[in-house]
Formats: structure tokens, sequence, C-alpha cells
């Protein structure tokens, strides 16, 4: 997908799809992932991998920190933030 043309709702698609497929279950976008415990460093790196695969870019991981995928919403925001067209 075109970094250009890729909107706020494509990444949105994109990362509820993989954080409910990595999950097993339908996430609501404010549910606590990380805090929680339902994800971990490792499933965050495998989330990023996926959201990578499925959009097409490459998301800069230097300054990423596990409170930024705590939950969908932060996700999406630290994904519009990160994305680089592949």
């Amino acid at each position: 997908m075109d970094r250009e043309f890729m909107t706020s709702a494509d990444i949105l698609a994109a990362v509820r799809a993989v954080v409910n497929e990595c999950i097993g279950r339908q996430v609501g976008d404010e549910e606590s992932l990380v805090s929680s415990g339902l994800i971990d460093s490792l499933m965050i790196l495998r989330l990023i991998s996926e959201i990578e695969l499925k959009l097409d870019a490459h998301i800069e991981t230097a300054t990423i920190q596990p409170d930024d995928f705590d939950t969908i919403a932060l996700a999406v925001e630290t994904v519009e933030r990160t994305i680089q067209s592949a």
C-alpha cells in the first residue's frame, strides 16, 4: 500500500486485524494490551512485523517503547508517526 494514499482508517484496520489475530480474540481500541499482560515485548515485535507486511511499509522501531502498543489506538498513533513506505 502506498504511504501517500494510506489513510488513518487503513492503518487502524490493519492494526486491529493484526492485534485480534495475534491475541486470538477481538480487542477494543482502548483496551489495555501491554499493561494487562495480553501482549509482551516479543509479541510487539511480531505485531510490528505483521503490520509491516499488511501495509507493505517499514515501521521505524528505534524510538518505539512497549507502552506505544498498550492499546490499538496508541499503536495506530505509533504506526502513523513511524511508518516509512517500503
